[in-house]
């Protein structure tokens, strides 16, 4: 049975989510699947029209 509201992530308390976090805003690359689908979207759109 679980409390509402009250849930644990293993990730977050390693410190895994916020180093991923980190790697992402230093190199501008998503660490998330929709993140990275989204970006290579963006430049395949903008390669084919032709803008920077």
């Amino acid at each position: 049975m679980k409390i509402p509201g009250v849930s644990f992530s293993l990730n977050r308390a390693l410190g895994i989510t916020k180093a991923k976090q980190n790697f992402a805003r230093k190199t501008g690359i998503p660490t998330t699947k929709a993140g990275l689908e989204r970006k290579i979207g963006k430049m395949v759109i903008n390669a084919i029209i032709g803008k920077k």
